[in-house]
């Protein structure tokens, strides 16, 4: 496979897309949804607010990491692609599961726990957040035979044809259907939104975004197209954002009578792939205009941004469950959370991290 050229407009939505997963999460104990700490008072707005960026900021690192999969594996063997993996991938899942997510089950479930060491005597160990980088591996494995097909002569018909489509100005936009198909098909059997790889409603929505990051990627012409149609995806976005939100708004007494409620989640499926496929087309395209240069900031961003992932979600925990406590409006304590958490974070990767080997090793960073 031929060496890519790196996409510097892949490395900033990268850095953009895990912090808007930074205040996701900086949002989620007080949206009123279940969290590992909840505020007592929750604001219904913010809850209205998140449930639209939780169509795309994961999807969007999903595909992001599937083009970055074809450019690693384009300077590599097979081999040498899963010993990079298992470095950089399990290394981290195993010691973030041992040492950075038993502070949030500790927090979680204070009240039954007389110190922090009956997290461990418990054996109470889980993935939380870091389930991103555990299905990324899984993917990686699983998916080699189509990494390899797709560096092999064999794929140049399959890729002829998607060029073909995505060439019409509303071609890449007709890749939503099978997503579409594949959601609503397997929330069938697997409704639930838990993202474990066995809940393969989650795992194939989001392996279609990785596979479409490795297709865009493979493509000798698919993100000319993109850049060339973005403001056609981009008016797709806005119209499928009217459509989201109405939906979304709409009182249930006024389709209940009309649709069953399968039917009813089936056109929620709908809305919500529609929200996801075009915002990540039109920032894909726009990114080519605005975000293709190389930058000594991007860099830094770019080395930091997965240690950042990787300890985020402890920080505003741990963090969040005093200031919950604070007698003040939820707006205040969300900027606290943030002013907080975000120097916190970046202290302990600059000063425990980013000097030193093994912790680099441990946070999946590269060798300096």
């Amino acid at each position: 496979m031929k060496e890519k050229k790196r996409l510097y407009d892949l490395d900033w939505f990268r850095v953009i897309a895990i912090l808007a997963v930074y205040l996701h999460h900086i949002g989620m104990p007080f949206n009123g949804d279940t969290f590992h700490i909840m505020n007592t008072d929750s604001s219904k707005l913010l809850d209205d607010i998140m449930v639209f960026f939780e169509q795309f900021r994961l999807p969007l690192l999903f595909l992001i990491s599937g083009s970055g999969t074809i450019y690693a594996f384009s300077k590599r063997t097979w081999r040498q692609f899963l010993k990079e993996r298992s470095i950089r991938l399990i290394i981290p899942l195993i010691f973030g599961v041992l040492f950075i997510v038993p502070p949030q089950t500790y927090y979680e479930h204070i009240a039954s726990y007389g110190s922090y060491l009956d997290v461990y005597k418990s054996g109470a160990f889980e993935t939380n957040h870091l389930w991103f980088i555990e299905n990324l591996f899984v993917y990686s494995v699983i998916l080699i035979p189509l990494i390899l097909f797709l560096k092999s002569p064999k794929s140049d018909s399959v890729m002829r044809f998607l060029d073909s489509i995505s060439a019409k100005k509303y071609g890449i936009l007709l890749w939503v259907l099978p997503l579409v198909i594949i959601t609503i098909l397997l929330k069938q059997a697997y409704p639930s939104d838990s993202k474990a790889i066995t809940n393969l409603s989650s795992t194939f929505y989001y392996g279609f975004f990785l596979v479409a990051g490795m297709l865009f990627a493979t493509s000798s012409t698919s993100w000319t197209h993109l850049k060339a149609y973005w403001k056609f995806n981009a008016i797709a976005f806005i119209l499928s954002t009217v459509i989201f939100y109405g939906y979304y708004l709409l009182p249930n007494a006024y389709i209940a009578p009309y649709l069953s409620i399968n039917a009813r989640w089936n056109v929620w499926y709908l809305v919500c792939e529609l929200v996801s496929w075009t915002l990540i087309t039109t920032v894909l395209g726009y990114g080519q205009i605005w975000f293709h240069k190389k930058s000594r900031f991007l860099q830094k961003c770019n080395e930091a941004i997965y240690p950042f992932y990787i300890l985020h979600q402890t920080i505003i925990v741990i963090l969040g469950y005093y200031i919950i406590q604070l007698e003040l409006p939820i707006v205040a304590k969300i900027a606290i959370l943030l002013i907080t958490s975000f120097p916190v974070i970046i202290l302990i990767y600059r000063l425990l991290i980013y000097p030193f080997k093994i912790p680099r090793l441990l946070f999946g960073m590269k060798r300096k």
